[in-house]
């Protein structure tokens, strides 16, 4: 347990010394909350759908978590290339232990960074449905950020150089941010894209944000919460298989 605290306390030192990586996460969902919230809020408004900034919020919350998460994979690339992942791997402690401090760290960087962001939405003119429920977001958020986390660290235990990574990873998180129902609503979606957005982790994570920010899901938070427990703990379980196989 030593070895998984040590490893989550890097990863939170890493990204607290960084202010330049703090302000350029935040850039995207910004650019998305601030361009779609009020560009497209007529529009959503005169669909009858209410309003859209509202709507929009859990999905960019739930974009900066996924974004977030899946880039901490490459620390390990990073840190293969520098020498310092052989200098963790040969310590005598299990991989599962260096795999686990490694995700809860970058979980723990995505989730701040989702609450961030979600204190910007409060200033942008976003108020939740019920402020009582606001802290279980948290889990929530949490629960998103594991399972991309792990996710990123199982890719990146596969590949040994960054430009590999960026493109297998762009390659994926844009078709799940899309597909996750985070810009537009679930309801009335054509099959095949509603069999795939069934298939995507992330929509079950935004809608969860949208039952506890605004009482609007689809699914409910109980069903959803279930899910991406047990997607997380699969992912977890396919990364530090991953992580293990590392070659030094």
């Amino acid at each position: 347990m030593l070895a998984v605290y040590v490893l989550w306390l890097r990863q939170l030192k890493r990204y607290f010394r960084s202010r330049s990586r703090i302000i350029g996460s935040l850039g995207q969902p910004l650019l998305f909350l601030v361009a779609l919230g009020f560009g497209l809020g007529p529009v959503f408004k005169q669909a009858g759908r209410g309003d859209y900034l509202h709507f929009l919020v859990p999905g960019i919350i739930g974009m900066s978590i996924l974004f977030s998460s899946v880039f901490s994979g490459i620390e390990i690339i990073w840190d293969r290339q520098f020498g310092f992942l052989k200098e963790t791997l040969v310590a005598p402690v299990s991989r599962f232990s260096i795999m686990l401090g490694r995700t809860l760290g970058g979980a723990t960087v995505a989730t701040m960074q989702g609450s961030i962001v979600f204190a910007i939405s409060l200033v942008a003119g976003f108020r939740p449905a019920h402020w009582a429920l606001v802290p279980a977001a948290l889990p929530v958020m949490l629960l998103i950020a594991l399972l991309f986390t792990a996710l990123g660290t199982g890719i990146a235990s596969l590949l040994e150089d960054m430009q590999g990574f960026q493109l297998i990873v762009n390659f994926l998180i844009m078709p799940i941010f899309f597909l996750s129902g985070a810009l537009f609503p679930m309801q009335g979606l054509p099959k095949a894209m509603a069999v795939v957005a069934a298939c995507d982790p992330l929509s079950y994570g935004v809608d969860a944000l949208r039952a506890v920010l605004i009482g609007t899901g689809v699914s409910g938070l109980g069903p959803n919460v279930a899910i991406l427990g047990c997607l997380a703990l699969a992912l977890l379980g396919i990364g530090s298989y991953l992580f293990s196989r590392i070659q030094i």
